[in-house]
């Protein structure tokens, strides 16, 4: 499903030294996980609607997210119908927090190695 490329960027998805996570450099999966660092859970749809995200880009970010360890995905029945669920993991949260600690150093006027 992944190209060799993808596979390699997902390889690399763990914190950068500085805190940094290169895989949420993609705005639209900082704004997944954070979402989801405020709920137990959300539904496909309603992260669709919160991002501005196609179905397809969607489920591309989420199985990113998912191949990472930073998500889980489970389908539950709401409405009658059967819907897709993500949460984040605890490496999640921890990945985020520190990616988030890296920007607020910046922010701050810290130095961090290779940001000008």
């Amino acid at each position: 499903m992944n190209s060799d490329s993808e596979t390699g960027a997902l390889a690399d998805a763990s914190p950068e030294r500085d805190g940094f996570s290169p895989l949420l450099q993609a705005p639209a999966r900082l704004q997944i996980v954070a979402l989801l660092s405020h709920v137990q859970d959300a539904e496909f749809q309603r992260l669709k609607d919160l991002t501005g995200c196609s179905d397809s880009v969607m489920s591309k970010h989420l199985a990113a997210l998912v191949d990472a360890g930073l998500v889980t995905m489970h389908k539950a029945p709401f409405g009658g119908r059967s819907r897709t669920w993500a949460s984040l993991t605890r490496a999640g949260r921890t990945t985020l927090q520190d990616h988030v600690a890296a920007l607020q150093h910046i922010l701050a006027g810290g130095q961090s190695p290779g940001v000008v």
